[in-house]
């Protein structure tokens, strides 16, 4: 099952959206969108993306677990590692926004 939302194309966006981080709040970086919405939306697919490769992943082990002889273990297993590291992947970005949101919630005024 081949995604919308290509994981080379959510790492190309996570480095850009680095890139802005590191950038600071001044300057524009090349290439990135200037509206927020575009950030919602990237953000967005972002999670659609690692919710489709969980339920792919948990089709595939229940498929395992049924005796379906359509599906080899190790293609599950794949299909497994791969939705954890999406979802690691996703917390991290998440603990990264909240910190930010508390740093500038604590800047003084």
């Amino acid at each position: 099952m081949k995604t919308s939302f290509d994981n080379n194309q959510l790492m190309a966006q996570l480095q850009q959206l680095s890139k802005v981080a590191q950038a600071g709040a001044g300057a524009p970086v090349e290439g990135t969108p200037a509206a927020g919405a575009e950030f919602g939306n990237l953000l967005t697919k972002a999670i659609d993306n690692v919710n489709q490769q969980q339920m792919e992943s948990g089709r595939l082990a229940n498929q395992i677990e049924t005796g379906d002889g359509g599906v080899s273990l190790v293609k599950a297993m794949i299909a497994s590692q791969k939705a954890g590291v999406a979802f690691q992947a996703t917390v991290q970005v998440r603990n990264r926004v909240v910190s930010a949101y508390q740093d500038i919630m604590n800047m003084p005024i």
